[in-house]
């Protein structure tokens, strides 16, 4: 019989304590606790890991070699345990064919779909394009009015060598006694001699006739002698009425474009037969953009306006940009958006074969006349000749993504684009949201042989279609890039795709899936969870969302603290019990023994404001939003409401481009107020501080650099010349060269997974023999990296500088990390909060504007507390914070709420309410007002 337990014995993974485990299958278990308290670790490196290694390891040896090799977790066993499947927020693609299409495979179907019952069209005259059999032709003709006077015409095209004389003898051989010629007819005799020379159109009249019901058979014998004739195309003409087009082939009947057989792979972006041909299929071409160029057009020439040319000073520019602009009638000191339109277009473009009077002194005035080439053409040459990498990387600054003209964005071919299902291209039904697509393909008016064929094709659609709703996402649009999705949504559309795989028997692991989920969406959240158990899945959630962890059927909290103060089983059992367990941080929460504070008054800024107008990016209503300085601002919303594109396309490159003169380009707005009271805006993420795991805490905090200063200036080390740099393991000098400083040596295994082992030069230690002998106060550089923040502000207590490096990481909860943690092994979490330190940790001007996006991401009811210091902190000197967030406990914080909405989509990108979050409660047909009300009694209590 098969166990109903997935029995963990001897875990010891990371910073896991040797724990022993056992948990339910089929059912749905969360496991949280304080962020680095080891829920990742047991989750997805151990759990998932090893149920991944196993089937991986049951599979051939060839097979094994294409397929990720996962290292067998530091654990004495696990019984029980089925094929895991991991849903991660990481695995988001870089792809930039990808879309939420392709992922879901909605897009397959979606291409069945249309290569089977499409109807073709013109996609030059938008007209339907269908073949006809001869039989259905002459029906069509005997439907006119009898005695309709008619003339069957026979398109004949040129035949090089043979001349129209010839064409024309060979006619007149054959009985045809008229030809009609550039829409004149002739008779054949009579045919003038300028005609000998290819006319533009030749149609030989095969037959005249008025329509009775007794001439079918004359119809269909002249009719088909024209298409003898002719290329597959039979004109029938009434004489004092329209002109009929007859051909066996697809055709346009006024265009006379055809199209291919249509198959699946001709919708597929990805495949040569379907892709657009200027873009490959991408939908975009990169181009120099004047935003990027003139990034703030209020400077003048002189002052830098045009970035390419901010850093030529010389005499000999300066007399350059005088004559240009004095040709033109201006000057360099006019602000670049004042300057006349036809001579910014000559700045950008040049002055085509206008030549224009240069100057430069030396000794006298010399005098020269040439074209301006123009700041684009000039900037396209040096990237088309420039050999050198780090050149064109310079070039590409000034370059930006444009939808492709040929296809408009869809990244089809224009015959792929032309054909539709219900009045719908391919590509309209793609741009549509999930939600009005599902409504779309219910309502999909189909009868007879096309009902028969797209039946089963249709279930499938609705029902993937359906479960992009059910997980919170009915604001997404299929050609939505998988690169632009957060990393919430990316692992929502990856469980959709689950769902409907309908797997039984499977481990899934999911990695916080709540995240850039509204309080309002989460019940259809934790309903495709069940629905994945109730499959027979067993169904193991990271999570620190209170409403998932009181509806799962089983919770393991780890901890008591985070790093090595963790690794332990705190709780594990039904979450009705979790309320009275000791030594848990998040029994405290939910039970309401520990809360997150409201403040006691809302701070009412600093008298100024930061106004966006007219923003319109995206799904954006031309909005005005107003951001009090000087304040902590919460930016709420449904998903999909607009959040992202309002901060962090629009208001942030904004103030980017204004502040520090980069070459972003922000979203859609007509003018950004109020930028004058900031100098510096700092976007703080999740993102790893480093991408390989040389990267650790003490080297992005710049603690290590004043660490190696004072190693490097002990008596020992200056006896010997030692610098600072001898004590860094990224170069030569100080490093172990046999491991190049990383400790450890890679030994790949072919079809096995890759091995690391310890370097048998340094044992580990990066470092060579001679550095490892400098110490400090008995210790040696690599018995520093191995301290936590904690020991070693102790042990640095005496060096102020240090000192305040360190105790800023303290300040956020970090105390517990080492300083020579590889950053890859870090949690989302707690880069931000390193990040963070290092903010603290500069010196301050009270001017800065801080954006932070989903901030309490991975972290626990106690982490989220400990930010919230942080983040108030950085407010009461003078700072500005904004914040997107769906957490109600960060929410109810804030001295002022912005709420886009009233829903997601194009139902969104509105101001639906604002203010201080007592006044804010009173808005109407707000979501969040309703979530924040309930939050705000709960903190009363």
């Amino acid at each position: 019989m098969t166990s109903r337990l997935i029995k963990i014995r001897g875990a010891r993974h990371h910073n896991l304590k040797n724990i022993d485990l056992d948990l339910p299958r089929d059912k749905l278990i969360v496991i949280t606790g304080l962020s680095g308290s080891g829920k990742s670790t047991l989750a997805f490196d151990t759990l998932y890991a090893e149920g991944q290694r196993r089937y991986v390891e049951s599979l051939s040896t060839y097979a094994r070699q294409f397929l990720e090799r996962m290292q067998k977790p530091e654990v004495e066993r696990i019984d029980g345990l089925s094929p895991a499947i991991a849903i991660e927020q990481k695995t988001s693609s870089h792809n930039p064919r990808s879309t939420v299409g392709t992922i879901t495979e909605i897009y397959d179907f979606l291409r069945l779909l249309y290569a089977r019952i499409g109807r073709p069209h013109c996609h030059q005259c938008e007209r339907p394009i269908k073949s006809q059999t001869l039989d259905q032709f002459i029906d069509q003709i005997l439907a006119l009015a009898e005695g309709t006077r008619l003339i069957i015409l026979a398109p004949i095209s040129p035949q090089p060598p043979i001349s129209l004389r010839e064409q024309i003898r060979r006619l007149r051989r054959e009985g045809f006694a008229r030809i009609r010629i550039d829409g004149v007819m002739h008779e054949i005799d009579d045919i003038p001699t300028r005609h000998d020379r290819s006319p533009h159109a030749i149609e030989v009249a095969v037959d005249r006739l008025i329509v009775r019901s007794n001439i079918r058979n004359r119809l269909a014998d002249s009719l088909e002698l024209a298409l003898s004739l002719s290329e597959d195309r039979i004109l029938v003409e009434e004489m004092e009425g329209p002109i009929h087009i007859f051909s066996e082939k697809a055709v346009c009947p006024v265009c006379n474009i055809g199209h291919p057989t249509f198959t699946p792979a001709s919708f597929s972006f990805n495949s040569p037969q379907g892709a657009c041909r200027v873009c490959d299929g991408l939908g975009i071409t990169t181009a120099f953009d004047p935003g990027r160029i003139v990034p703030d057009p209020s400077l003048s020439l002189r002052e830098g306006a045009v970035v390419p040319w901010s850093h030529r000073h010389s005499v000999h520019f300066n007399e350059f940009m005088e004559a240009l602009t004095a040709h033109y009638g201006s000057d360099i000191y006019t602000p670049f958006e004042k300057l006349p339109e036809p001579f910014r277009k000559v700045l950008f473009d040049g002055s085509g074969d206008e030549e224009i009077t240069f100057y430069f002194e030396k000794d006298r005035r010399h005098t020269y006349r040439k074209t301006f080439e123009g700041v684009i053409p000039y900037l396209e040459r040096r990237y088309r000749e420039s050999e050198s990498t780090a050149a064109r990387s310079e070039i590409r600054r000034y370059m930006r993504d444009l939808p492709c003209q040929a296809c408009r964005g869809t990244r089809l071919s224009p015959y792929a684009s032309a054909v539709r299902v219900g009045d719908m291209t391919i590509a309209d039904f793609c741009s549509l949201s999930a939600t009005s697509a599902l409504s779309f393909v219910k309502q999909l008016p189909l009868a007879g042989q096309e009902q028969f064929i797209a039946e089963k094709i249709l279930i499938e659609i609705q029902n993937r279609l359906q479960f992009i709703v059910d997980v919170g996402l009915p604001y997404l649009t299929l050609n939505r890039r998988a690169t632009t999705l957060s990393g919430g949504e990316g692992q929502r559309i990856r469980l959709a795709t689950q769902i409907g795989s309908k797997l039984t028997g499977v481990l899934y692991v999911l990695d916080e899936p709540s995240i850039g989920l509204h309080p309002r969406d989460n019940q259809r959240l934790l309903d495709s969870l069940k629905t994945m158990r109730d499959m027979g899945n067993t169904v193991l959630v990271v999570e620190h969302d209170a409403e998932t962890i009181l509806a799962a059927d089983h919770v393991v909290d780890m901890g008591p603290g985070a790093g090595i103060h963790g690794g332990e089983i705190v709780f594990s059992g039904d979450p009705d019990n979790l309320m009275n367990a000791e030594h848990s941080l998040t029994a405290d929460y939910l039970a309401g023994r520990k809360q997150i504070p409201c403040p006691s008054q809302r701070r009412a800024g600093n008298g100024h404001a930061l106004i966006l107008e007219d923003a319109s990016q995206n799904n954006l209503c031309h909005i005005d939003v107003r951001f009090p300085l000087g304040c902590f601002v919460c930016v709420t919303g449904v998903s999909g409401s607009g959040k992202s594109t309002l901060i962090l396309e629009t208001l942030y490159p904004a103030l980017l481009q204004k502040l520090h003169r980069t070459g972003t380009s922000p979203g859609k707005y007509q003018n950004l107020q109020g930028v004058r009271h900031l100098d510096k805006v700092v976007h703080i993420d999740q993102s790893p501080i480093g991408k390989t795991p040389r990267s650790n805490p003490g080297t992005y905090s710049g603690v290590f650099t004043l660490i190696r200063d004072l190693f490097a200036r002990t008596p020992e080390a200056r006896s010997r010349g030692y610098k600072p740099s001898r004590f860094s393991f990224n170069i030569k000098g100080g490093r172990c060269e046999a491991c190049r400083g990383d400790g450890i040596i890679k030994i790949e295994m072919h079809f096995l997974p890759d091995i690391y082992v310890i370097c048998d030069a340094c044992h580990g230690q990066r470092y060579n023999r001679e550095t490892i002998e400098i110490k400090y106060r008995g210790m040696t550089i690599v018995d520093v990296l191995d301290m936590t923040v904690n020991q070693a502000y102790r042990f640095f207590n005496r060096m102020r500088n240090i000192r305040n490096k360190l105790e800023t990481l303290i300040d956020v909860g970090l105390g517990y990390i080492r300083l020579g943690q590889s950053a890859i092994t870090l949690s989302g979490g707690e880069a931000q909060r390193v990040k963070l330190a290092k903010e603290l940790s500069r010196k301050d001007t009270g001017r800065t504007i801080y954006i932070l996006d989903e901030p309490t991401t991975g972290l626990h009811f106690e982490d989220t507390r400990k930010l919230l210091e942080v983040l108030h902190r950085l407010v009461d000197v003078g700072n500005t914070v904004i914040v997107i967030e769906h957490n109600m406990e960060l929410v109810k914080t804030a001295d002022y709420i912005i709420d886009l909405g009233p829903e997601g989509g194009e139902a969104g990108g509105r101001v639906v309410g604002y203010g201080e979050p007592e006044a804010f409660l009173k808005t109407t047909g707000s979501h969040t007002a309703h979530f924040l009300r309930r939050a705000l009694a709960t903190s009363r209590r």
